[in-house]
């Protein structure tokens, strides 16, 4: 790419003014929106220095190196590239830390948020009176309608009635991704802010001590230009974590709590799993004498141990470790085989304490749910730093 003398004039004197505004874009596969985003804020915030931050997740489109196009011609353009983290929560708050601008605002890249509502934002945080601005799609004057989604605007409607009740904060759209306020208020509470789920605003105003006198502005909420939704079948999960983590989070690890969870379900899974052995696929060998009662069991609770094991598998991976998730048939299948062996010592435990206490005399259901507590948390620390974590 060429850079004009106007280019490099243009960068002179941006560099001359101070820095008003940062608006952080989080994105994923949105290499089509970046530059109709720049040429949107451009137009809208006439008269503002600013400056966009793309925190992008590794897109494998390229939108990182469309944000790093731009930003050779246009210093105002900035762009962050995480490598191995996901997350819209956490990518917000990385955006909103990394500038020096005394006002920050969050947006959407996919041009459903209007820029347009910028310059009213930064008036009103600006002014003193508010600490913090947001566009509700749910306010007097807003409009959903050419989103097109009517499930998801249901959907939000009892998120909103939710994370109100969290936050002890009146508002019409505690869930809306669009908003601005000061970079120190943001800062003050950074290191307390879960940044798990996909609700930053909602983080903040659960997070601050102090009561934030907040600013609405209607926002008509548009469909998307182009690319995927950042937020995935799992958005309904999501929103359920960022709940838990601010109400019992400080007492149970957030994560492990999920793994608990995921390990839980897999309880019912084994438990099934089990009786199907043992009643439908291995009956005749039990009825008939072929094998014994407790080599029977021994090796139903196995195959019932390893189904309920990948169904551990998927379940994290989509759920638990969704910041970390593995894509592809051969990273699926490289991770389950880890999970495996780094879970090895689990199942033995697992299966070995089963068997003695079956034949101790114990009953079936006591003997599963014992070997599978004991082996639980062995399996959430080595999965946790083999399988999704780094070696």
């Amino acid at each position: 790419m060429n850079i004009t003398r106007s280019d490099l004039a243009q960068a002179v004197d941006v560099a001359a003014q101070p820095l008003e505004l940062a608006i952080v874009l989080p994105t994923f596969n949105e290499r089509g929106n970046v530059a109709g985003m720049v040429d949107r804020l451009d137009a809208a915030l006439k008269g503002v220095v600013w400056e966009a931050i793309f925190v992008d997740d590794n897109s494998p489109d390229g939108t990182s190196d469309e944000a790093r196009r731009l930003s050779l011609k246009d210093p105002r353009v900035r762009c962050i590239q995480r490598i191995g983290r996901r997350g819209l929560a956490s990518a917000a708050i990385e955006g909103m830390c990394s500038t020096a601008a005394p006002v920050v605002a969050v947006m959407d890249a996919d041009h459903q948020h209007d820029p347009e509502l910028l310059p009213q934002m930064l008036k009103a945080v600006q002014s003193g009176e508010y600490d913090l601005a947001y566009a509700s799609r749910f306010a007097e004057g807003a409009s959903t309608e050419a989103w097109g989604r009517p499930d998801r605007v249901k959907a939000s409607g009892i998120a909103n009635r939710i994370a109100n009740k969290v936050t002890g904060v009146e508002l019409t759209d505690p869930m809306s991704g669009y908003f601005m306020l000061r970079t120190q208020t943001l800062r003050a509470d950074a290191h307390r802010l879960s940044g798990v789920g996909f609700k930053i605003l909602l983080d903040i105003l659960a997070t601050v001590d102090r009561p934030l006198r907040v600013k609405e502005f209607p926002l008509h909420f548009a469909a998307r230009a182009e690319g995927e939704s950042k937020l995935d079948q799992t958005v309904v999960f999501e929103f359920l974590i960022g709940l838990y983590d601010k109400w019992l989070g400080r007492i149970i690890p957030t994560r492990f709590a999920l793994f608990g969870t995921v390990g839980a379900m897999g309880v019912v899974v084994q438990l099934a799993a089990l009786w199907m052995m043992l009643h439908v696929v291995f009956r005749e060998r039990f009825v008939y004498g072929n094998w014994s009662e407790s080599a029977t069991f021994n090796v139903a609770n196995t195959i019932a141990a390893v189904v309920a094991m990948t169904f551990n598998f998927v379940l994290n991976n989509e759920l638990t470790y969704s910041d970390k998730r593995l894509r592809g048939f051969v990273p699926l299948m490289r991770g389950w085989a880890q999970f495996g062996v780094t879970c090895s010592l689990g199942l033995l435990t697992n299966i070995g304490s089963a068997a003695m206490l079956k034949t101790m005399g114990f009953h079936d259901v006591v003997a599963v749910v014992t070997g599978i507590i004991l082996g639980s948390v062995w399996n959430f620390a080595l999965s946790s730093k083999f399988v999704w974590g780094k070696y």
